[in-house]
C-alpha cells in the first residue's frame, strides 16, 4: 500500500496500491511464421507498451514453451495498440523456438553494442529508451454500521451480583455478572469479526433499492482479485496441490501464503497428506518435526 485515505463524509475508504516492479505483459499475440513481431493487441485495451529496444526478455506461451529474446524493435503506440520485435537468441523466429498461441513477456535486463548511445525514445528516435512511470491501482470500500443490544427490565437488575467469573479473554475475577449482557457482548465482537471476513458489497437490485450498501469482506476481495482454485481432490493427490503452489509462484516471492478450505477440501489434504506419509517406513516426512506421532 502506498497511500490510504479515508472521507468518512463520502461514506468509503479509498487506498492506492503500487503495480510490480518488473515490466511483465500476459496475452501478447504473436506474428508467427517468419515474423518475430509481438503485439500487444491481446492485451487489456488500457496497456501501454513500455519496453525499449536493446531490452533482453523471455517469452512463454501457455504450453511451457518459452524462447529468451533481444527487442530490436518497439512501437509504444497507444493503449493496447503497441507492438516489440523480439529476436530469439536460440532459434530464428518465435515459431521455429516451439512456441504457439498468446504468450508471456518479462523482462529480465537489456544487452547494447559497445560504445552505443542510449538516447530518449521519441517519433524520430524510435530506437530510444521508454521511461517507465510507476502505476497504481486504486480501491475502494464502504464502511457498515453494526447495532446490538441488550434490554432488561428493572426489576431484573435483581440478577446482577457479585460472581467469580472467567471470560472467554482470558479474564477472570469477582465482577458485576449478568450472563444475558456478557453474552450480547460477546455476540457483538464476533458480528464485527465475522462482517470483515464475510461482508459482501450490494449490487443486487433489491438491497440497492433498500439503500443498503455492504462492505467488501475479506472472502469477497479474494474472489474478486485473489486465488480461487476449485476441483481439488485426495485422488489426483501430489500433482494438484502442486498446480496450486506453481499458481502462487506467479505472485511473485512471496514468503508466506495462506490457504482458506472449505471442510471437504480440507479432510481431502489430510488424505493426500496420508497417502504419501504414513508414518511407516520409506513415507515421506514434512514440516519441522517430521510428521512425528508425538507430536
Amino acid at each position: 500500500m502506498v497511500g490510504a485515505e479515508m472521507p468518512m463524509t463520502s461514506d468509503q475508504v479509498i487506498w492506492s496500491e503500487q503495480n510490480r516492479l518488473h515490466i511483465a505483459y500476459d496475452g501478447l499475440t504473436p506474428a508467427y511464421g517468419a515474423s518475430n513481431v509481438i503485439a500487444f493487441t491481446g492485451t487489456p485495451a488500457d496497456v501501454l507498451n513500455v519496453i525499449s529496444v536493446g531490452a533482453t526478455v523471455v517469452v512463454m506461451d501457455d504450453f511451457g514453451a518459452e524462447v529468451k529474446c533481444y527487442v530490436s524493435a518497439s512501437v509504444p503506440g497507444g493503449a493496447g495498440t503497441g507492438q516489440i520485435t523480439a529476436l530469439p537468441y536460440t532459434a530464428n523466429t518465435i515459431a521455429l523456438a516451439g512456441l504457439s498461441g498468446t504468450v508471456k513477456v518479462f523482462v529480465y535486463g537489456s544487452e547494447y553494442q559497445k560504445g552505443s548511445s542510449t538516447p530518449n525514445y521519441s517519433a524520430t528516435q524510435t530506437d530510444g529508451y521508454i521511461s517507465v512511470d510507476p502505476q497504481f491501482s486504486q480501491f475502494s470500500n464502504s464502511p457498515i454500521i453494526i447495532r446490538n443490544k441488550y434490554v432488561v427490565n428493572g426489576s431484573d437488575m435483581a440478577q446482577i451480583g457479585w460472581v467469580e467469573v472467567a471470560t472467554e479473554d482470558g479474564t477472570s475475577g469477582y465482577l458485576w455478572y449478568l450472563k444475558a449482557e456478557s453474552e450480547t457482548r460477546l455476540r457483538f465482537e464476533d458480528y464485527l469479526e465475522m462482517a470483515l471476513v464475510e461482508g459482501e458489497i450490494a449490487t443486487g437490485t433489491a438491497a440497492v433499492a433498500a439503500k443498503v450498501n455492504g462492505t467488501e469482506g475479506m472472502f469477497a476481495a479474494i474472489s474478486d482479485r485473489g486465488n480461487v482454485n476449485t476441483g481439488f481432490t485426495a485422488a489426483a493427490g501430489i500433482d494438484s496441490f502442486d498446480a496450486i503452489l506453481k499458481n502462487l509462484d506467479t505472485q511473485g516471492a512471496i514468503e508466506e501464503n495462506m490457504l482458506f478450505l472449505q471442510r471437504q477440501t480440507a479432510l481431502d489434504f489430510d488424505d493426500m497428506l496420508a497417502s504419501i506419509s504414513g508414518g511407516y517406513a520409506g513415507g515421506t516426512a514434512f514440516g519441522l518435526f517430521e510428521n512425528s506421532e508425538e507430536m
